[in-house]
């Protein structure tokens, strides 16, 4: 038998064809099922994300088109072979072990996958869809996320702008950060984006101030936050502790004495002003007034660079770490030397792995 995976991904695939060949996850044991018994799988786990479909199985023969594999859950017919890639043996856990630890994705280093695949596998295994070699595979492929989210620095540091927000309001807040008051001012994509990732960190208090409150309000009702008129801004800043601004205005709406009045009333408490209007929305000299700490659109981009080239320097040791694991998958699932065959017969297939790249029956 051979083990083998076939997919496609944001690298080879663009978004039309992804969303089309895309599985909701209530379905995926079903498509899973369908696809074990009629591509003639011995054990399948099979993968939907928004970046990624792949196809992880054990089977007796890999030839022929590979696009065979997906005519069981390609139902609106796509012609998939341009965008598919295949692996097989130890190249197919190599892959594994690097999309599940987030070394394939957008984001290098991100988490989100790894719990994606770990779901996929317990679906398949709930399915009873897996067998020796994929739980094996599997469970290793998570450990060796693990061990590659403990033992190097590839998922830390913010790599977006939105998410560097966050590290530098962290370093500012710390573990207090869900307890502060955010503000958006405007309703620009990116500035929404920041306030997303703030959200997303537990903060109770979400106030989104624009031109047009009617925006404002349907803004605010996506982030479960109250609407404010933009002339309110101000004086809420006396309650507000993190601040990000991009209104798309052509001129300052926000100038130093007006910060400095905000902060006698604030009690002269941190005020982490964000601001990633192009042109900008707060005055550069505000960054003066003490306790104040203000950020513009290349502040947070520098960051993002800088943590990306950090995350693209651990590789080198991340693969090694993929390298010793698949070796050691490899050398578990390998037929046993001639005279130490178990004594008693094994109630399940004997998989047995060719270092070559092939899974053959002992």
């Amino acid at each position: 038998m051979k083990f083998f995976a076939v997919g496609l991904s944001y690298k080879t695939a663009p978004v039309e064809v992804r969303e089309r060949l895309a599985i909701a996850p209530s379905k995926l044991a079903c498509f899973a099922c369908r696809l074990k018994i009629g591509a003639g799988l011995s054990e399948v786990v099979l993968v939907s994300t928004c970046n990624r479909v792949e196809i992880y199985g054990v089977t007796e023969n890999t030839g022929g088109p590979l696009d065979r594999f997906f005519r069981w859950i390609n139902p609106s017919g796509l012609d998939l072979l341009p965008h598919l890639y295949f692996h097989e043996g130890v190249d197919a856990m190599k892959h594994l072990f690097s999309v599940t630890s987030g070394l394939d994705s957008m984001v290098l280093g991100e988490t989100e996958i790894t719990g994606q695949i770990k779901k996929a596998y317990q679906v398949a295994s709930g399915a009873k869809l897996t067998g020796r070699v994929l739980n094996r595979v599997f469970q290793t492929a998570l450990q060796t996320a693990k061990q590659i989210r403990t033992g190097t620095s590839i998922g830390r540091g913010a790599t977006s702008v939105g998410s560097a927000a966050v590290e530098l309001a962290e370093k500012i807040f710390g573990s207090d950060i869900a307890q502060q008051a955010v503000m958006i001012i405007g309703a620009g994509k990116m500035g929404e984006a920041c306030v997303r990732h703030l959200a997303k960190k537990g903060n109770r208090t979400v106030l989104v101030s624009n031109r047009s409150l009617e925006r404002a309000q349907l803004l605010a009702a996506e982030l479960g936050a109250q609407a404010i008129r933009l002339d309110e801004a101000a004086t809420a800043m006396v309650n507000t502790d993190i601040v990000v601004s991009s209104t798309g205005c052509p001129e300052i709406i926000l100038h130093r004495h007006q910060v400095e009045a905000v902060m006698k009333q604030r009690g002269n408490r941190p005020l982490v002003l964000i601001d990633i209007a192009v042109p900008r929305d707060i005055d550069p000299d505000v960054q003066s007034v003490g306790n104040v700490y203000l950020y513009n659109i290349d502040d947070l981009e520098s960051l993002a660079r800088e943590n990306v080239r950090q995350r693209e320097q651990e590789l080198a040791d991340c693969r090694v770490i993929i390298e010793r694991q698949a070796a050691a998958v490899a050398q578990k699932l390998a037929p046993r030397a001639e005279g130490h065959a178990p004594a008693r017969p094994q109630l399940e297939p004997a998989w047995a792995f060719s270092p070559s790249a092939n899974w053959a029956t002992a």
